[in-house]
This record gives C-alpha cells, sequence and structure tokens, in this order.
C-alpha cells in the first residue's frame, strides 16, 4: 500500500485507497453530473480544498470531503490533500453532519434526517444546533416537521423537484389520503408555493373535521405555522430573533427573544407569549 506524504505542516497526501467513506455520512444522493462536473474541475485546478480525515487502525477514514474523494477516483488520481483531525467516531460524525449542512450539499429530506440524527445520537438540542448553523431555533424546527411526511412522499417531492415550502404547505393536510390528492394535483397543475397554499385552504375548508383537535382548538399546527414564516421573514431581514416552544400536558409555551437594536449590549428583550 502506497503511504502517506507531509506536503505541509498541516496538510498531508494520502492514498486514496486508504481512505474508507464516513459510514455516518448524511448525503445519501450523489448526482453523477455533478461529480464529473467537479471532476473536470479538479482536473484543472486540483484539489483546492483538502479533504478531512481521521486516523483509524486500517488506515483513514473520511470526516468531510465525500464528493471530492469520489471525483478524485474518476480521475484515477493515487493521493488527494488531507488535514488530519484526531478525533474520535462520535465526533468525526458530528463534524462530518454539521459540515454538510452548513455547506447545504443535501436535499430538504437529508437536512432534516442529519439534524434529528445529531439530536437522538448525540444529544444536542435545537437550540445547540441552530447556534453551530448560525440559525435560529424556528428554521431548525421547520427542518424536523418535514419528517411528519411519508418516504413515499418525500421521494416523489424530490424526483419532481419542489421546494421545502411546497413540502411544508402540504404538512397543513392531516389526512394522508387528502394529502396524496394534493401532492398529485400540485405536480400535475405544476402550482407554484402561493397556489399551492390556496389550494390547501380551500382542502381544508372543505374537511372542516381536520380543524378542531381533542382539545376544541382549531388549527393550532397552521397558527404555529404563521407564527414560523414571521419569524422567518424577520430574521431573513438580518434581525437575530431567538424562538423556542416547549410542550407541557397542560400547554405550549411559545418564547421569542428579540434584541433591541438600540442598546449596545449583550443583553436581550423577552418577549413571551403562552399560547
Amino acid at each position: 500500500m502506497e503511504e502517506e506524504i507531509k506536503t505541509s505542516e498541516q496538510i498531508w497526501s494520502i492514498p486514496v485507497n486508504s481512505i474508507a467513506p464516513n459510514p455516518n455520512q448524511p448525503r445519501k444522493v450523489f448526482c453523477d453530473d455533478g461529480i464529473l462536473k467537479l471532476a473536470d474541475s479538479i482536473r484543472q485546478f486540483g484539489i483546492i480544498q483538502p479533504l478531512s480525515v481521521r486516523k483509524t487502525n486500517d488506515g483513514y477514514e473520511l470526516i468531510a470531503g465525500e464528493r471530492r474523494l469520489r471525483a478524485a477516483k474518476e480521475l484515477g488520481m493515487t493521493h488527494v490533500p488531507c488535514v488530519l483531525n484526531n478525533v474520535n467516531e462520535t465526533k468525526s460524525a458530528e463534524i462530518s453532519m454539521i459540515e454538510n449542512l452548513i455547506r447545504e450539499d443535501l436535499n430538504i429530506f437529508e437536512q432534516a434526517l442529519a439534524i434529528q440524527a445529531l439530536i437522538d445520537t448525540y444529544g444536542m438540542t435545537q437550540e445547540q444546533i441552530a447556534e453551530k448553523l448560525s440559525n435560529s431555533q424556528s428554521f431548525i424546527a421547520n427542518k424536523l416537521r418535514l419528517l411528519r411526511l411519508s418516504y413515499e412522499e418525500r421521494e416523489v417531492i424530490l424526483k419532481n423537484n419542489l421546494s421545502e415550502r411546497h413540502a411544508r404547505a402540504m404538512l397543513r393536510i392531516l389526512d394522508p389520503e387528502l394529502r396524496k390528492k394534493l401532492l398529485n394535483q400540485i405536480i400535475s397543475e405544476g402550482l407554484n408555493v402561493a397556489k399551492t397554499d390556496e389550494l390547501v385552504d380551500k382542502l381544508l375548508e372543505k374537511n372542516k373535521e381536520q380543524k378542531p383537535n381533542k382539545k376544541g382548538y382549531k388549527d393550532i399546527e397552521s397558527f404555529f405555522t404563521a407564527i414560523n414564516r414571521a419569524l422567518e421573514m424577520v430574521t431573513s431581514s438580518g434581525i437575530a430573533i431567538k424562538s423556542r416552544r416547549v410542550e407541557s400536558d397542560s400547554f405550549t409555551e411559545l418564547t421569542i427573544l428579540i434584541p433591541k437594536p438600540e442598546i449596545a449590549s449583550v443583553e436581550e428583550t423577552k418577549e413571551i407569549a403562552t399560547v
């Protein structure tokens, strides 16, 4: 087996065949055309950003850089530039997921599954993940809500290149059969997000039995959806709003933290709404 070669103080040239894929890689779909385009770029300019790997008993394990590694193999390269990280398997998986989420290389459901894995496997909270991604907690919550869609629904959404906003509009429909009808109509009529929202409103109006829940509240999830949309609009304008939703047996508590722009301090004003 070819040996690794240290090319600088931090970067090593490591044999391609000694690097194993990261078993916790959140990205499941790799576009062949995208790999070929990346390979062509590497052929012209080389690998500009080194891969991130960790040492194992059998060689090396990839932390970040799966697409670059695949493109290098496509070109028949024997070595690739790498940065060695002294981390364990758990930290490697966490870094891989966070790195992919930051680079936005994942589709919307891979993003949601990666976030859920950080929560289930590594005990991270939504707030901790939001902080690492420099985003709001409501952004993370909205991503996780996408996992309420069935596997079949997710596949159809991806196959037809529907947006995340299409998917979130579908979540307002609780009946699986009605949701299937909605999805088929979105695709057959090529509905944009605005038209999809209008259609959802009409379907909910025709199926009013979906609205009341067991405690008598009407369409409470639509209320939270409206709140999250408003928070996202404000956050996208550059105001670092934070929110937290806590469920109990008797109530749902929604906390919104809004910084005061006129005060040059780290203190934030708490505006708390209990639903």
